[in-house]
């Protein structure tokens, strides 16, 4: 069961249930009854998780702006940006997941043209990360 943002740092929580605050598991569309009639978004119960993780990313680019300043090796610091694209790639990626999992499923739940639209989002979003 998904209890933290896993894939943030790397587990692969595809095929399992995101869970509520409260830590029970919740339907494909995001509610924990199952009736999701939402307008809230899909990373809302991981909130405080995405937050404290672009924290650390924020912290990590002071990081960065300090090497250059103390003006540390190249290489190095060429290792610690790409280890923070890696950790923004990693938030965008849980950040889809979340959408899939809650915005395009309640839309596919409701019917009509929302569905579309929802589609055409998340495959305009996967075609920017793919970049």
């Amino acid at each position: 069961m998904r209890n933290d943002l896993q894939d943030l740092d790397g587990g692969d929580v595809r095929h399992e249930l995101p869970l509520t605050e409260a830590g029970a598991e919740t339907s494909p569309g995001g509610c924990a009854d199952g009736s999701c009639g939402c307008s809230h978004h899909g990373y809302i119960s991981d909130k405080k998780r995405y937050l404290a993780r672009l924290k650390r990313i924020e912290g990590q680019v002071r990081g960065v702006q300090r090497m250059i300043d103390d003006e540390k090796y190249c290489i190095d610091i060429l290792t610690q940006i790409s280890a923070l694209n890696s950790a923004l790639k990693s938030v965008s990626l849980a950040l889809l997941d979340d959408h899939l999992r809650h915005c395009v499923v309640s839309a596919a739940q409701d019917g009509g043209d929302e569905l579309d639209v929802k589609l055409e989002e998340a495959s305009e979003a996967i075609r920017r990360l793919a970049k």
